[in-house]
């Protein structure tokens, strides 16, 4: 049984996610370079053949350091959602006097003092459509064609593949799970991430484990290993400790009725989530993304103002790495 697996039946898996809109290469390498080194099990990116080699130059520099490579994981999704958008706005329309609230809330730095919205950084938090004034930020949806989807996989060759979903999306969903068969590639797991909130407002549990089950039997007639991703509050684990209630609170309603898999934790999970989690609560492990990230953010920002990645710096790598265990050893540990 290989080290993730191992994890995931012990209940100690840990993930990071990078973010299924995000494209700064920079980041990515230094968040996937330490991250492997603390010991996560997985890496989550998105679709898109530059972040998948920064990912994994980052997973080579770790290995370097005696590190064991995590798995790579390519996420995509079968129709709108949040986490496959970026933000955008017109820079001219902005007053001359605008305070900039956009700035002051995105935790991506994707909107600086002036211009507009540096895209490869946003990864679609959604933080700062409300935040402005004159409601002239919008939101626009990154989402592969289907045919791109095969030959991209092809290409990449990722251990592992997440599919985001939406309750009443089993049709679009049995449709994108097609187009990730016909890659060819042998895949470690399939996840499948999916929360509370539908097109028509939010599901209750049993709800929401009958579409799991809707999932379950097309994968499970495909052979693959599923992996099941409950998002309790999509990209706020950054927010605040309390976010971490959302979903320890899914888990728990909806693990009576869930088909079988390992049930992971994300959306809204940070330092608080193990606390809050009973022996029998029964979370195969937990991903972590806005945390992660808000935890490295001023030694990268410090890297970047030398000039140099993180993880050639020593004096900065050195201190972003105690930082690092410190968010995930307390699961490995477990």
């Amino acid at each position: 049984m290989s080290r993730a697996e191992a994890a995931l039946a012990a209940g100690r898996w840990v993930k990071l996610i990078c973010g299924a809109s995000n494209q700064d290469l920079a980041a990515i390498e230094d968040l996937c370079a330490l991250y492997s080194l603390a010991g996560v099990h997985c890496i989550d990116v998105a679709a898109d053949a530059a972040v998948a080699s920064a990912a994994r130059r980052g997973i080579a520099w770790a290995q370097g350091q005696g590190a064991e490579a995590p798995w790579l994981m390519v996420s995509l999704s079968d129709g709108e959602d949040p986490h496959f958008r970026k933000a955008r706005f017109d820079p001219q329309r902005c007053p001359a006097d605008c305070p900039r609230p956009c700035q002051r809330v995105c935790p991506a730095l994707a909107i600086g003092a002036s211009g507009g919205v540096i895209t490869e950084r946003c990864y679609g938090c959604g933080r700062c459509l409300p935040a402005c004034p004159l409601g002239l930020i919008e939101e626009a949806p990154q989402l592969l064609s289907p045919g791109a989807v095969p030959q991209l996989l092809a290409e990449l060759r990722p251990e592992a593949v997440e599919l985001h979903t939406q309750p009443g999306r089993s049709d679009a969903f049995q449709t994108r799970l097609a187009q990730v068969l016909a890659s060819g590639v042998g895949l470690r797991r399939l996840a499948v991430s999916i929360g509370p909130e539908g097109p028509a407002g939010p599901v209750g549990p049993e709800r929401l484990a009958a579409e799991l089950w809707q999932r379950f039997a097309p994968l499970r007639q495909a052979g693959l290993r599923v992996l099941w991703q409950l998002d309790g509050r999509p990209m706020s684990g950054d927010v605040g400790a309390g976010t971490a209630h959302a979903a320890v609170k899914l888990l728990r309603a909806v693990r009576p009725w869930a088909p079988p898999g390992p049930l992971q934790l994300a959306g809204g999970t940070n330092g608080s989530t193990l606390g809050l989690l009973a022996p029998g609560d029964g979370a195969a492990g937990v991903a972590f993304g806005g945390m992660a990230r808000r935890l490295l953010q001023p030694l990268l920002q410090e890297a970047e103002r030398r000039g140099a990645p993180l993880r050639e710096q020593p004096d900065l790598w050195r201190q972003a790495l105690p930082l690092a265990q410190g968010l995930i050893e307390p699961w490995l540990r477990r």
